[in-house]
């Protein structure tokens, strides 16, 4: 199992490496580096290339993470700690792709991708609402994805998860933390509905 397990993770993290929405703006004839704050994902990817291109970067963001992990655990058999490696490495390729020369995105559709290929519906489900509700709380991107990632590991605890769940989100959590590390550097800041203005 550890040669297949390493085989996955060298395919994951090449599959993560793989800038969709850096390439598609480009179609485009635009540069998502002059877009927005200049991050190579698929927020950018709808500023600078419109709609189409945003959903088309978006799910494609999502598959480089979800069909290697997926691979792995359903078609390949490969499981315990093995699945780490694996796991977190789209989100690494991503972040710090070799196609931009260690640059990369912010890996938020990455992320959902893996937790996919770890747990089918669950993990973006319960992830996705984590980071809805954070962003109808507070308006700053960085902390929302955060905050959202922590009451994700508080589910996984509550559900009795395995420790392979654990380590992968605490992984998955330190590249988000350095990804998102400039945004992080603003307080948080809570939206109107949730505060009142002094008179």
């Amino acid at each position: 199992m550890g040669f297949v397990a390493l085989g996955m993770t060298v395919a994951g993290f090449l599959s993560g490496s793989l800038m969709f929405s850096a390439w598609l703006v480009r179609l485009r004839g635009r540069d998502i580096g002059k877009v927005g704050d200049r991050n190579p994902g698929a927020v950018n990817a709808f500023k600078a290339g419109g709609t189409g291109i945003g959903i088309a970067a978006l799910w494609l963001d999502f598959l480089k993470g979800a069909v290697p992990v997926g691979l792995a655990k359903y078609l390949l058999g490969v499981e315990g700690f093995w699945l780490v490696p694996v796991a977190i490495a789209p989100v690494f390729g991503h972040a710090f792709s070799p196609f931009l020369k260690g640059r990369g995105g912010k890996a938020v559709a990455v992320t959902f991708g893996i937790w996919c290929g770890l747990t089918l519906w669950e993990g973006p489900t319960v992830l996705g609402v984590l980071l809805g509700l954070c962003g109808l709380i507070q308006a700053t991107d960085g902390w929302t994805v955060i905050l959202a990632m922590l009451g994700f590991l508080g589910y996984w605890v509550a559900r009795g998860s395995d420790p392979v769940h654990v380590s992968v989100w605490t992984a998955n959590l330190l590249v988000l933390l350095w990804t998102h590390r400039e945004a992080l550097r603003k307080p948080m800041k809570l939206r109107r509905r949730f505060y009142r203005k002094k008179s």
